[in-house]
């Protein structure tokens, strides 16, 4: 069994509560964005649970905790992984640690190097 096809609870650390259980389809390490709800959260603590079966401990499914926090500038939730910069320009480097080779700094808008990606048939 893939971690992230497993049960995930959601907790937010201040107050302490459960917000929700979901399957997500992708395991959010700590640092990464989360948007449930409508809302977005910082996962700050990742923890797995096992259940023991036969003799052995198998996953049974994995508590995040979470605080609440603002949409980042420059981030945008592509495919479930979260990118800095315009993921609409041709050298965006689809990472949540690199903005791209060209501008690195940033900021892309206004940027002499942005090209709009090439359409895929």
């Amino acid at each position: 069994m893939d971690v992230s096809d497993l049960p995930t609870e959601i907790f937010t650390v201040s107050p302490d509560r459960s917000l929700t259980k979901i399957y997500l389809g992708w395991m959010p390490q700590p640092g990464n964005y989360l948007e449930v709800g409508g809302k977005t959260y910082l996962v700050l603590e990742r923890r797995h649970r096992y259940h023991l079966r036969s003799g052995r401990y198998v996953p049974l499914k994995v508590a995040l905790f979470v605080k609440p926090t603002q949409k980042p500038t420059e981030m945008n939730l592509v495919e479930g992984s979260w990118v800095i910069g315009d993921a609409t320009c041709r050298y965006n480097a689809r990472s949540e640690f690199i903005r791209c080779a060209v501008n690195p700094m940033g900021p892309c808008s206004g940027c002499s190097a942005w090209e709009a990606l090439p359409e895929s048939n």
